[in-house]
Order: C-alpha cells, then structure tokens, then sequence
C-alpha cells in the first residue's frame, strides 16, 4: 500500500493542507493519507497550542468526507515532544510492507535540516514537497533523489493568519472546511 503521511500541528486544519493531501494522493497514486496532529509539537514550543483533542476533532471534521483520508492519532496519545522521525519508524512498524511518503510544503522542507535525524525521515520516508511562496531550497543532508515535487496550486493559506483572523472576529470561511468553521465558532477558540 502506498501511505502518505501529512504531519502537523493543524492548529487549525486549512484547506490547503487538504489540497496538498489530495494532490499528493493523486499525483503519486497514494492509497491512503494519514492525517497526524503533533501531540507536543517541539517546534512550536514558543507559542500557546490549542489543546490535542480540539486539533483532533478539527482534523476528523475537515477529512471526514474524503474515503481516502485517515486520522492517526499516534502522536497524540505519545508522551513527551513528537518527533517526525519516531512516528515513521512506528508506522513502518505498524505498516510494513507500506511504501511511505512524508507530505510537507517547501516551508517545511527549508526546516527540515533542523529537525532531529533528517536522514532518519529521508530514509524511512519518500519526501514529497508542495510549492509555497516564500521558501528558499535548502541544503539537505541527505540524496536529493529522496525528494518528490508535486504540483499544486499555491494556497498562501497558514494557521497563524486563520487564527489572527478568528481572534478578530473575522470569517474563516473558504480558508477551512465549513465543519471546521463551525467548530471554531462554537467553541470559541483562538478569542
């Protein structure tokens, strides 16, 4: 089976990090994508998350109508910080005779040398990159050949921007899913 695996803190889930899972499906003829919200998102540790179970169920809302799109909770059920190189090696364990592909944005990919044991990820992962306005090709440390562009729409969409909108009161509506949307308002996040 060939798995693609979207990482991310989805504080909130956009629509553009269901476009880049679709394009990535369709492009590269995935069978499945796992959607996996960070449980400790060490990267982030400079700012306030919202809690795991609220990023969860924005996740299950936004993918729930796509049979292709899974949700995978391993990280969050996981104590301490989440690295993506630990996920892998549990869904390769989990899953192995899938083929595994990382799904990231260039943003990501420019910071990947810096998250722990790059060549980990590049070794138990194909990496497939998005296009996103804004991120330089970084030097990699590890075979360039480990790298997959897919094409897609540039959707200048990031979950800071929704939630600097919704703590102004202003519409979130086309940048999530209208699930999400409403989740957001009823629960008052990001006020």
């Amino acid at each position: 089976m060939r798995t693609g695996v979207l990482g991310g803190t989805f504080d909130p889930v956009h629509l553009a990090h269901l476009v880049l899972a679709e394009q990535a499906r369709e492009q590269l003829r995935l069978d499945r994508v796992l959607f996996v919200p960070a449980g400790d998102p060490w990267r982030k540790a400079h700012r306030e998350v919202s809690p795991a179970r609220q990023r969860v169920e924005m996740t299950r809302l936004a993918i729930a109508d796509n049979p292709a799109f899974e949700l995978d909770e391993r990280e969050v059920k996981r104590e301490g910080p989440t690295y993506t190189v630990d996920t892998l090696h549990e869904l390769r364990r989990a899953y192995p005779s899938d083929e595994l592909f990382l799904l990231l944005g260039e943003d990501a990919l420019a910071d990947l040398p810096f998250w722990r044991d790059p060549e980990g990820i590049a070794a138990a992962a194909q990496i497939v990159v998005a296009p996103r306005s804004g991120a330089d090709a970084p030097e990699l440390p590890f075979e360039a050949s480990r790298v997959v562009r897919i094409d897609m729409p540039r959707l200048e969409i990031s979950s800071t921007d929704l939630r600097a909108r919704a703590a102004e009161g202003r519409s979130l509506r086309y940048l999530v899913p209208a699930a999400v949307e409403a989740y957001i308002r009823e629960n008052g996040l990001y006020r």
